[in-house]
């Protein structure tokens, strides 16, 4: 199992993860270590272990705001697939009725043809 270093408020600290999660680790990390830093500029230094609990409390806040912000969005495109369905339904509806008058129609020019057919023959050429 690959091993890498990362660095989270001055400490370095080796871990373990899966193979072709390398780069994905240190990113986290360095995100987390933003936090800390934030952190520190914000309250000062107030120990390791309370800087720590409070940047991972921020991690999770964000966290929990995203999937608020997920669920918001799940319920929105719920509504918009609705919408789209019954769209669809109604230009389905109003094809089928295009339809019926078109064929009304070709019938009724039909008929006009057939009449015009029989008062006037065609002439001998």
């Amino acid at each position: 199992m690959p091993e890498v270093n990362v660095e989270i408020n001055g400490r370095k600290y080796r871990m373990a993860c899966e193979e072709g999660q390398q780069k994905h680790l240190i990113g986290l990390a360095e995100r987390l270590n933003g936090h800390v830093e934030q952190l520190k500029g914000a309250v000062g230094e107030i120990g390791d272990n309370r800087l720590t609990v409070m940047a991972g409390i921020a991690v999770v806040d964000e966290l929990v705001e995203a999937e608020r912000k997920i669920k918001a969005l799940e319920a929105e495109v719920l509504v918009l697939t609705r919408a789209g369905q019954e769209v669809a339904a109604e230009i389905e509806t109003l094809e089928e009725k295009f339809a019926a008058k078109l064929s009304d129609a070709a019938r009724a020019l039909e008929g006009v043809a057939g009449v015009l057919d029989d008062a006037a023959p065609l002439p001998q050429g």
